[in-house]
């Protein structure tokens, strides 16, 4: 990726940022000055004790709109690898957020019924970058995922999902309950990732899904569960119960990707 799109073209100061750090924009002016020239940042991170120019900072990323993260300073200090972070560290964006909207676009422009991914708290950037990966090649139309407690498109992401990063839209919700009632009233069908569901070969899949993901840890939240309309669990046929959440996630598409082919076949 050409770094020197992150730079400014009438600020020839503004800062940049390199691949290999993960984007990473360490220090009260660099981050004021990156937020200043409009760069894509994802996240913004500040110690709740830092005074001064934090505050300002803070205030500046609310007014864009980007998410602004506590962390102390031991966090801090192992995410900059020791480096003067100032109370300040951001993280840079590898695309641009998409709504919701564009997701319905883009399966109409393909005419095919909506077949959406849904990360409930996927808060590994590794799982997130390959569940988009996946979602790419499986023709999914878009992924939605919350704005708290998950991962977000920086470059771990970017990196992990080989680019399918910048093809696959990515909306970004505040509230992914209601974003979910949103994608049912527009008559998509919810499908949960639940070890108590039906044996996912046994569930029709070929009209409009929304597929939940859930988390690597604990699965779906509670109210998440409820929402789904169906619940899919994969067969276990050895000790080990569960899946890493990417590589279920890959399943369950991919058995989607089958059933619309059968029935158009």
């Amino acid at each position: 990726m050409d770094n020197s799109r992150f730079k400014d073209k009438k600020n020839k100061n503004a800062p940049r940022r390199d691949e290999d750090d993960g984007g990473l924009i360490i220090g009260r002016n660099p981050v004021t000055e990156a937020l200043k020239a409009g760069l894509p940042i994802d996240t913004v991170y500040i110690d709740p004790s830092a005074g001064g120019s934090a505050g300002h900072i803070r205030a500046l990323a609310k007014e864009r709109g980007i998410v602004v993260k506590d962390a102390d300073e031991r966090k801090l200090s192992k995410m900059c690898g020791g480096a003067s972070h100032q109370g300040v560290a951001a993280v840079g964006a590898c695309a641009e957020y998409a709504e919701i909207e564009d997701i319905f676009k883009a399966a109409e422009e393909k005419g095919e019924e909506p077949f959406i991914i849904i990360c409930d708290e996927i808060e590994d950037p590794h799982n997130l970058g390959a569940i988009i990966r996946t979602a790419e090649t499986a023709g999914a139309h878009g992924v939605i995922i919350p704005k708290r407690r998950s991962a977000s498109l920086n470059f771990t992401v970017f990196k992990t999902s080989a680019g399918a990063a910048s093809y696959v839209p990515v909306a970004r919700v505040a509230n992914l309950a209601a974003a979910v009632d949103s994608l049912k009233e527009r008559g998509v069908w919810i499908y949960g990732t639940d070890g108590s569901g039906q044996d996912y070969t046994e569930v029709s899949m070929t009209g409009p899904v929304g597929l939940v993901i859930g988390s690597e840890g604990f699965g779906m939240g509670r109210l998440m569960k409820e929402k789904c309309d169906f619940l899919l669990k994969l067969p276990m046929a050895g000790k080990i119960t569960s899946l890493n959440a990417s590589v279920a996630a890959g399943i369950f598409m991919y058995e989607i990707v089958r059933q619309r082919r059968a029935v158009k076949g």
